[in-house]
């Protein structure tokens, strides 16, 4: 009996840790502006920590998308500073996880590898971004921010498309 007690409660305790750290999101409700500034700009800055992750080990081209990528995250995010000023949001700023402890370690990993594992690491984060918007769009609360996740989706959609396919190429 005793061990089932305290089972439950390393349960209990375990979930409540989750929720209190942030990892958790509440599924009852749908993201707000805010939500979706703070989640748009932990991809943008996971987009731009994969320029810094090509410097120790990757070719011509790993670099070059990577750089392209970080752009984009550098455009996105002057767009999405206008909408925030505009409604006055303060995005929490969320737990990252590091871009090159998503990535094999480059001591460990050959050209080929570290390239799929490259491409890898951007699908779910590609996923969660376009998971968010289209939550958002759901239950818009801003005209605005709603055009721009609109305007958005098809981009993310090709670029997650084109990770895949490369990935299975490589």
């Amino acid at each position: 009996m005793r061990v089932l007690v305290a089972i439950i409660l390393a349960l209990i305790s375990t979930v409540a840790l989750a929720d209190s750290t942030g990892e958790r999101k509440p599924l009852d409700r749908p993201p707000n502006a805010t939500d979706v500034i703070g989640g748009l700009y932990d991809f943008s800055r996971f987009q731009q920590g994969l320029l810094e992750s090509t410097d120790l080990k990757g070719n011509t081209e790993v670099k070059n998308l990577a750089a392209l990528r970080a752009e984009e995250a550098a455009k996105r995010d002057k767009a999405l500073k206008q909408i925030q000023e505009t409604i006055g949001a303060e995005p929490r700023v969320g737990k990252t996880t590091s871009v090159s402890a998503s990535l094999v370690e480059p001591d460990a990993s050959d050209g080929p590898t570290y390239i799929r594992s490259f491409y890898a690491s951007q699908i779910p984060e590609y996923e969660s971004a376009i998971k968010l918007l289209e939550s958002y769009l759901k239950a818009p609360d801003n005209a605005a921010l709603a055009a721009f996740a609109r305007e958005q989706l098809p981009l993310l959609h090709a670029q997650v498309k084109d990770a895949e396919r490369t990935m299975a190429d490589k």
